[in-house]
């Protein structure tokens, strides 16, 4: 379980999204094929000033967002690592990029402060790239979106 844990730990700090955009906060469980993520919206976000003022919402492009640093950056990260498909060195030349979504639906509303599981189960990853289901919830289970989502790694100019 330690090493389990000291994996979890090196994928996510190899998540190259940083705060303020950094929409995942743990990965609570991972294997082959799913992941199981974390993340609370913090209640002083800016973007709550405007969203509604008065009575804030997350927006559901960070929703999104949040499936996609779950489901497929730290996902993919993980497969890469485990997998050797690059060393440690190659991997910090190479972003995942968020390139495909379908089927997305808003199912429900995050407020500031809430905390929600994201749920990814692998539908492929070869070459780089990755496509994964989603589902984003409450603690309670009830869900919020969910959307098949994609990305690939793609090598970072120097």
């Amino acid at each position: 379980m330690e090493a389990d844990r000291q994996l979890i730990a090196r994928v996510l700090a190899a998540v190259p999204q940083q705060p303020p955009f950094r929409f995942i906060d743990d990965i609570l469980s991972v294997d082959e094929n799913h992941i199981v993520g974390a993340c609370r919206f913090s209640e002083n976000a800016d973007f709550y000033k405007g969203h509604f003022p008065g009575k804030p919402l997350t927006p559901g492009v960070l929703l999104l967002e949040a499936l996609a640093q779950t489901g497929v950056v730290a996902f993919g990260i993980y497969l890469v690592m485990k997998t050797g498909a690059m060393t440690q060195e190659e991997m910090q030349r190479y972003f995942t990029l968020f390139t495909f979504m379908e089927s997305v639906e808003f199912t429900g509303l995050v407020k500031p402060g809430e905390r929600v599981i994201v749920r990814g189960e692998k539908i492929y990853f070869r070459k780089l790239n990755i496509k994964a289901r989603a589902v984003m919830e409450r603690e309670n289970g009830e869900p919020v979106c969910s959307g098949i989502i994609a990305g690939m790694a793609v090598r970072v100019e120097e």
